[in-house]
């Protein structure tokens, strides 16, 4: 799977769960990427930070990097 398709897909998690408590998002985006996320495509977005995650959410860098 391409990165902007991966970085389209968690920013699209990061709008649902802005509507959320703050304390709530950050642990809702790594529940989402963990349960519902291929491990193929966890280990691509994981990739893609490790190179600068250009494009990302700043709260969808941090539940990656969590």
């Amino acid at each position: 799977m391409k990165p902007d398709t991966l970085v389209h897909m968690a920013n699209q998690i990061d709008k649902f769960f802005q509507y959320q408590r703050k304390d709530e998002v950050v642990p809702g985006i790594v529940n989402h990427l963990k349960q519902f996320w291929d491990p193929r495509m966890r280990t691509a977005i994981f990739a893609y930070v490790d190179q600068g995650g250009e494009g990302l959410d700043p709260l969808v860098k941090e539940a990656i990097l969590e």
